[in-house]
């Protein structure tokens, strides 16, 4: 952990946050914070908590949830909601960027487009100071696309063929 100069900081601003509000700090917070910096993208509490496993770390899932609900507040890890379920993220490196989601089978991928981001950054709110954001694009990726048109493909000469 202490080679990483991120997972350094994100360590940091834990032990700050803790010592500040005369929390414990527990292996546990610190192993999770780990293991959430260790995930590579998009991850579950399903895949975290094997993670912790296989790193032959157990902590109980009301241990994870608290934690990252700790990590959420303190913008250290973020919550997606999705259609096919819930997904974290770490957050202290990517706090302004985009997502495209998938509605069909649910993939999030991260995506720079810097016009997006020029656009967000000109954007002055009234009696609110922005500084972070993450815009979600739905749609559906390319493999869902393929898959559909060969079906539809499938269907249409199977009906053509029902009609002849």
């Amino acid at each position: 952990m202490r080679d990483d100069p991120v997972k350094s900081m994100v360590r940091k601003i834990l032990t700050d946050y803790l010592e500040a509000n005369k929390h414990r700090k527990t292996p546990e917070r610190y192993a999770i914070l780990d293991a959430a910096y260790s995930m590579k993208g998009h991850f579950t509490m399903e895949e975290l908590d094997g993670y912790l496993a296989e790193h032959s770390f157990r902590v109980s899932r009301a241990t994870i949830y608290n934690a990252m609900r700790l990590f959420q507040e303190l913008r250290l890890v973020t919550k997606h909601h999705l259609m096919s379920g819930t997904m974290f993220e770490a957050a202290y490196t990517s706090r302004n960027h985009c997502h495209q989601i998938c509605t069909v089978c649910g993939k999030m991928t991260e995506v720079r487009v810097p016009e997006v981001v020029q656009a967000v950054n000109r954007v002055r709110l009234k009696r609110f100071k922005k500084d972070t954001f993450s815009i979600d694009f739905y749609g559906i990726c390319s493999s869902c696309q393929a898959r559909i048109t060969r079906k539809k493909s499938k269907s249409e000469k199977s009906n053509n063929k029902k009609n002849k």
